[in-house]
């Protein structure tokens, strides 16, 4: 909202070109915002292994592990619907994917693997699997009822044509839904692929080291190249959760992991993040919230008037910062009184 109230205010190319990637990509391609999606997920697989450490700790059995694991899929997919309307319209015509739930189930199948492979490195026989697999599926597979030769159109897309026979409810797009049931195979990797570098972090965690920022560095460069040498053969396509955009994305997770890891754990340089950590803290809670809570109108209050006494253009950019400020300190006030809201 910012970056647009700026573009709008003050024009240019370089904030015509950051507008555009506030956007995600329709359908083959990539922009920022495309990252945001699987980050999300990756930074949950990197959690992972943390938090069962934390458990292992506390002597909690592994069917009491399995069991919160299940649970906590099955409340991000309530959530999903909840968030798609479920409370307000029912089951009528309403979209049963969601990225909730696709994160969730995600999630929720790379933990089962996880702690189920004993041999933590035959994790990343998992990750190539998953990937090369997925790319076959899409390259070589056509569906039924394709108007053509081209797999990576949305009516030839044997993932799309699967989520037509079996997604229940409304597709987000009418013939293809981007959170459907098949694009859950690579987002399994993503998951993956945080907690495999989460196995990494956790070696020596008491001395963070700059070998590590390297070591991860590197391997987000190989997946970045890797994806835009497969990207000749599959398109990246988020929509698809393609191969090629599961391996770039995964490059850039990385490398942003090693970026903040370099900051905030060898080199100490921790306050400024206070902002971010108000929001990370209740991710879920201000996702579900802006789908709940009239923000817009609480922002109108407070800014409104102040806003109307500019010029459009200025008056739309304080009012995207105020809605921002008025989302952080609904944060803020969760974050003083110790109120996290987690799944």
């Amino acid at each position: 909202m910012i970056v647009n109230a700026l573009y709008k205010l003050i024009g240019g190319e370089p904030l015509a070109w950051l507008d555009f990637q506030m956007e995600h990509a329709a359908w083959d391609g990539f922009r920022l915002m495309d990252i945001v999606f699987p980050l999300f997920l990756f930074i949950a697989g990197v959690s992972f292994p943390f938090s069962l450490e934390k458990r292992h700790e506390k002597k909690e059995t592994e069917s009491s592990i399995r069991l919160h694991v299940i649970k906590r899929a099955l409340i991000l997919v309530v959530l999903g619907l909840v968030y798609n309307g479920l409370l307000r319209y029912g089951f009528y015509d309403i979209r049963c994917a969601s990225v909730l739930a696709h994160i969730g189930l995600a999630w929720f199948l790379a933990a089962i693997i996880y702690m189920n492979t004993t041999k933590k490195s035959l994790i990343k026989i998992w990750i190539a699997g998953i990937v090369i697999g997925y790319g076959l599926l899409n390259l070589l597979v056509l569906a039924p009822d394709a108007t053509g030769s081209n797999p990576f159109l949305p009516e030839n897309n044997i993932v799309a044509q699967f989520d037509r026979w079996f997604l229940p409810g409304r597709l987000y797009r009418g013939n293809f839904d981007p959170e459907g049931l098949l694009s859950l195979v690579p987002a399994i990797a993503t998951a993956l692929l945080g907690m495999t570098v989460s196995d990494y972090l956790r070696k020596g965690i008491e001395a963070p080291s700059t070998r590590k920022v390297l070591l991860i560095s590197v391997s987000g460069v190989f997946l970045v190249g890797a994806a835009l040498l497969s990207s000749l053969i599959i398109p990246i396509n988020k929509a698809l959760w393609s191969s090629s955009f599961m391996l770039l994305t995964g490059g850039i997770s990385l490398l942003l992991l090693a970026l903040f890891y370099w900051i905030i754990d060898v080199c100490h340089f921790t306050k400024w993040a206070f902002f971010f950590r108000v929001i990370g803290m209740n991710s879920i809670a201000i996702y579900m919230a802006q789908a709940i809570i009239d923000f817009d109108k609480v922002n109108t209050f407070f800014f409104g008037s102040i806003a109307s006494l500019f010029p459009a253009t200025v008056g739309m950019l304080i009012l995207s910062f105020g809605y921002v400020g008025v989302c952080w300190l609904f944060l803020w006030f969760l974050f003083k009184k110790g109120i996290f809201i987690k799944v």
